[in-house]
């Protein structure tokens, strides 16, 4: 007896859905959810590709949502990229405040080292984000507004430490530069090779600052320039 028109196939669908498994049904995010999703999946994006060549598209790709989604919580990419710079900015300057527990200025330093390089070893993707070059880095934030606050801590330290040395104390803001910009540039390195370990860079990092700093000449001089030259 022939099969009515569609019946094969209404039957085998029938069986189908009766003994096979069921599709997953797809999860419903809270609106903040969803925006946290984004955000995570941004954070990656960029980090692997930096800002100029993400784009919307991939991150709703990844996200299985349509573009007026991510459009409709960050307005587009430049608004999800300022979100995702923030939080990293927070996060990494909330870890080294942290640290900073010690009386002693060489543990200080110490523990500001093993911050920078902890936050870069747990939180690579966040760390990538920071260092890579934006047109939208001096209005969002970026490593080196986070490394200026930093070393705005760090002078405060050398400055005391200056002061009861007999060295001119308005140079600290100088030498925290120079000592917050020696172990940022190091961390950029150690991010790719990760080797030797983080406590051995720290150990190294430190021993030339504070070695260095324990036997600073009062009025150094550049002895490749001669008087009248």
């Amino acid at each position: 007896m022939a099969q009515p028109p569609g019946g094969e196939n209404n039957g085998t669908r029938r069986a189908a859905s009766a003994g096979g498994a069921k599709p997953a049904a797809r999860v419903r995010m809270s609106a903040a959810q969803r925006r946290e999703q984004l955000i995570a999946i941004g954070r990656e994006v960029f980090a692997e590709k930096g800002f100029d060549a993400t784009s919307i598209e991939e991150v709703a790709a990844r996200a299985r949502v349509s573009k007026p989604v991510v459009y409709e919580h960050f307005g587009g990419k430049e608004g999800l990229y300022a979100v995702v710079v923030d939080r990293e900015v927070r996060a990494l300057l909330d870890r080294i405040a942290a640290a900073l527990t010690a009386g002693h200025p060489r543990e200080l330093l110490e523990q500001a080292a093993l911050a920078l390089l902890g936050y870069i070893e747990e939180e690579t993707s966040g760390f990538r984000v920071l260092v890579r070059e934006s047109p939208l880095m001096s209005a969002a934030g970026n490593f080196s507004s986070v490394m200026n606050d930093v070393a705005h801590q760090v002078e405060h330290i050398l400055g005391a430490e200056f002061s009861g040395r007999g060295y001119d104390p308005k140079l600290a803001e100088l030498y925290s530069q120079a000592l917050v910009g020696m172990v940022a540039l190091t961390g950029r390195w150690w991010l790719e090779v990760r080797q030797p370990g983080k406590e051995t860079v720290a150990a190294h990092l430190v021993n030339l600052a504070w070695n260095g700093l324990s036997h600073l000449e009062a009025g150094p001089g550049l002895i490749t320039v001669r008087p009248g030259g």
